[in-house]
């Protein structure tokens, strides 16, 4: 076949390939390919003059615009600095009561705690500050220490059985390791039971709850009070309401009893500036629901 056959209806020369009857057609590249190239090439030549955008060696070219974004970055960073500078010089200043007072003050507060809240708290806490096994609820109107804002702040400050030096201690002892004998513990638990706050009630005979306020006045009102409402400076839960930390029912009771309970929580001194670490206070007690 010669290369200069000529397709009989297009009239355009064929590359002398062929397959099965069909010719191939030697079409020259279209035009606006060029063009598009040509525009391309033009302007990564306008991008190079312009900006920085071609590498030398450790360096590169800073284009005649001066457009840098890693410079561009650190200005607005430092601007974002100076804007959140303003209302945290204004947090800083104002107390727990006026900063609450301030519905546009605590719009940006309740903002930035729930970011600080979902980096620092939410794994343990929840989301939503519910908590969960092991870990107190939040949004509950229960407090372990107290939950006055004063309070939260040093809570967080120092943690909870944490390695500060200040830290606040708290553990439930174990009473099933020699203390209190299968017989006892069945029936404090039946006791507890009886204040009102178990989740869940089994039958219980009332012989077995007056041995279990026996043996709960002597061994467990010490850090729960006469009255099982609990201490505060011993971080002590009250056992009459329905907030559980480990589980209302009367095996979770049972449990506690027997092997005890020592949560903690870590100090937060060193990882949240004093400012931040109030703003965290604000946004937990934002968390509650009004009674």
């Amino acid at each position: 076949m010669a290369l200069e056959e000529r397709d009989p209806v297009t009239g355009r020369h064929t590359t002398g390939h062929e397959w099965n009857g069909i010719k191939e057609l030697n079409s020259p590249v279209p035009k606006v390919v060029f063009a598009a190239l040509a525009i391309a090439l033009l302007f990564c030549v306008v991008c190079w003059i312009l900006l920085p955008t071609f590498p030398l060696g450790r360096t590169h070219t800073r284009g005649l615009l001066g457009v840098d974004q890693k410079t561009t970055v650190e200005r607005e960073v430092q601007a974002g600095l100076v804007q959140r500078a303003e209302w945290t010089r204004r947090i800083d200043g104002m107390d727990y009561a006026a900063i609450q007072a301030d519905p546009v003050l605590m719009k940006t507060v309740n903002q930035m705690g729930g970011v600080l809240f979902k980096e620092n708290c939410a794994a343990c806490h929840g989301e939503n500050g519910a908590g969960g096994p092991g870990f107190p609820n939040l949004a509950a109107h229960a407090w372990l220490w107290g939950g006055d804002p004063a309070t939260i702040a040093e809570t967080l400050r120092v943690g909870i059985n944490s390695t500060h030096p200040k830290t606040r201690v708290s553990q439930m002892l174990a009473f099933g390791d020699g203390m209190l004998d299968r017989g006892q513990i069945l029936d404090v638990v039946a006791y507890v039971q009886s204040l009102g706050g178990a989740t869940e009630r089994t039958d219980m005979d009332a012989a077995g709850v007056a041995r279990g306020r026996a043996v709960f006045a002597s061994t467990c009102a010490s850090c729960h009070g006469d009255d099982a409402r609990g201490r505060l400076d011993f971080g002590a839960p009250n056992l009459t309401d329905h907030v559980w930390i480990y589980g209302g029912d009367p095996e979770s009771i049972y449990t506690t009893v027997t092997s005890g309970r020592q949560g903690s929580m870590p100090t937060w001194e060193g990882r949240l500036s004093p400012t931040e670490r109030k703003i965290l206070t604000l946004y937990v007690l934002s968390l509650r629901p009004p009674r």
